[in-house]
């Protein structure tokens, strides 16, 4: 798209203003509003913004930085619509003063890794699949750990009270342009799922910041709150987010092989090592926050072991049914608070690695790793997955693929801000704690 299509849509669909978006390094969106007329200025990269304010950007001191709207990236957002006109968004990176791209800018990491995959003649695809909750609040709009109803997996309405508020997520959805796939009620009470179609890791990325901001909002809308919190419930299943990743080059899927063992190519083969030799690292990108290791512990559908399988979803990574164009490998660790930007630009460093190196995975676990002792475990050489936060940060500061991928900035912003949450949660006492030790001592 065109600077000149862009403003005659702007006119055509009756937009009042535009949201320049992006995000900071733990994922989250910010932006900022400009009447539809500072368009033009903007698409000349000459909007300006304080970098110093943005969580692991700039230093005060040298603190000037650019929007760089991506124009195939403009939206109307249909909820904000209003008497005056349309309210509409543009994704945008982040530049120096000087025009140069901002190393800090999580997009830009990604855009680098997907630049370096080209020079070998990859394209990444990834389908990821975001689970969230949908909460109740109190009577000053607070959330609350109250779930909207009791229903299970693939349950429907009445037990199903998530029907009307999904519903409305997926036509505000369609309305942005997604292609969507399937949603339904998750195994937890009062959790969801809606997925949609698997695009470039870029398209794909822009799209799941985008997912987020629609489900929270008109959640909100509804009275309700929706968090993507991986473990919000204690007995119940958290909040996973399986990510289907395949490598094309001249648009052909080049993890098929159908003379391959289980048709799949020596590539396919090489990108599964990867993930999983660096799949301790990738953790601290995949499981960002301390929560996130309350949902990888034994007896709750999430993986504990660092393995693989064909078709067996007690694995880390597990290779679904379909061939040819579908093949995919699914990592199964991810949670829903991952910046998808950082993760998706590790998960592909370290499956080129291991396609550039030559790798082969261990032998697959084709039997129920969710039931395995310690003592089996080893016995079978199976890792298992990064205990906490503090040993998953320690993985990636020691993984020079991971954190070459995404540069000295992010990688050493990362690990500060992140160390300084876990301290934070290591300082605190618990209602655990009290419960338990209160009277015993």
């Amino acid at each position: 798209m065109t600077k000149k299509d862009l403003l005659a849509k702007c006119k055509a669909q009756n937009v009042r203003f535009v949201r320049l978006q992006f995000t900071e390094l733990h994922g989250q969106l910010k932006n900022v509003q400009i009447p539809v007329e500072e368009l033009d200025k903007a698409l000349d990269n000459e909007m300006m913004f304080d970098g110093s304010s943005i969580r692991g950007y700039k230093r005060i001191e040298r603190s000037d930085m650019y929007f760089v709207p991506d124009m195939d990236t403009f939206r109307v957002i249909p909820w904000l619509a209003g008497s005056s006109g349309q309210v509409a968004r543009i994704i945008c990176d982040v530049a120096e003063a000087d025009g140069t791209p901002f190393v800090g800018d999580p997009r830009v990491a990604l855009k680098g890794m997907i630049a370096e995959a080209k020079k070998l003649g990859y394209t990444m695809n990834v389908g990821p699949e975001a689970e969230f909750f949908i909460f109740n609040r109190d009577a000053d709009g607070t959330p609350r750990v109250d779930p909207h109803d009791t229903a299970g997996y693939f349950d429907v309405g009445p037990m199903d009270k998530g029907e009307e508020v999904r519903r409305a997520i997926e036509d505000t959805l369609v309305q942005m342009g997604f292609h969507l796939e399937a949603s339904h009620h998750e195994v937890a009470i009062g959790q969801h799922e809606i997925d949609f179609r698997h695009d470039e890791a870029l398209t794909c990325a822009d799209n799941l910041i985008t997912f987020r901001y629609v489900v929270r909002s008109i959640a909100a809308q509804h009275g309700m709150h929706a968090t993507f919190m991986p473990k919000p419930i204690f007995g119940e299943n958290g909040s996973g987010m399986h990510c289907n990743q395949s490598l094309s080059k001249g648009g052909k899927n080049i993890f098929f092989d159908p003379k391959g063992d289980e048709q799949l190519s020596d590539a396919a083969y090489g990108y599964i090592a990867g993930l999983l030799e660096h799949l301790p690292g990738i953790t601290a990108l995949a499981n960002p926050i301390v929560n996130s290791y309350k949902r990888l512990v034994p007896g709750y559908e999430a993986p504990v072991y660092i393995a693989w399988s064909p078709g067996n979803r007690s694995a880390a990574i597990r290779i679904p049914d379909k061939r040819g164009n579908s093949t995919r490998a699914e990592l199964r660790t991810p949670d829903p608070t991952a910046n998808p930007y950082l993760l998706f630009a590790v998960m592909l460093a370290a499956g080129l690695d291991g396609i550039t190196k030559g790798k082969k995975p261990p032998k697959p676990v084709n039997q129920n790793i969710y039931h395995l002792t310690e003592d089996e475990s080893k016995k079978l050489k199976i890792q298992g997955l990064p205990h906490n936060l503090s040993m998953a940060l320690d993985a990636f500061e020691a993984d020079a693929v991971l954190t070459g991928a995404l540069g000295s900035h992010i990688t050493e912003a990362y690990l500060a801000e992140k160390r300084s949450e876990w301290r934070a949660y290591q300082a605190q006492v618990h209602g655990w704690e009290i419960e338990h030790y209160m009277e015993t001592f």
